[in-house]
């Protein structure tokens, strides 16, 4: 069960904010010789992983998908918006806001944000 991810306007600067982060730590760290990943290289990665299980099955356990009622469906009101653990256990922890749609099969991402 393949879903296609689609995401908000909102969501697709975080990711490029994430993944522009990722990219100039590791080339620091690359200049600088050291081994061990940064926070930011990190983060882009768990927040990539936390996608790809979402397109694979939005029910995967490690996701620890439920439903989140702070956030109204861009398409349908009616319809529910869930929440998707990228960290957990971690202070500041990212999650993932999202609903099924616009279409059968696809997935809309609609924040990405830290846990408060």
């Amino acid at each position: 069960m393949a879903f296609e991810i689609l995401f908000t306007d909102p969501a697709m600067t975080t990711f490029q904010e994430l993944e522009v982060a990722a990219k100039r730590a590791f080339d620091t760290r690359t200049k600088t010789k050291k081994s061990k990943s940064s926070k930011q290289e990190g983060l882009f990665k768990q927040v990539r992983k936390t996608l790809q299980l979402l397109g694979e099955n939005p029910r995967h356990t490690g996701l620890h998908t439920h439903e989140y009622s702070g956030l109204v469906n861009p398409y349908n009101s009616n319809e529910k918006v869930f929440e998707a653990y990228a960290q957990n256990n971690t202070p500041g922890a990212y999650r993932i806001f999202w609903c099924y749609g616009p279409d059968k099969k696809q997935i809309t991402i609609i924040a990405m944000t830290p846990h408060p």
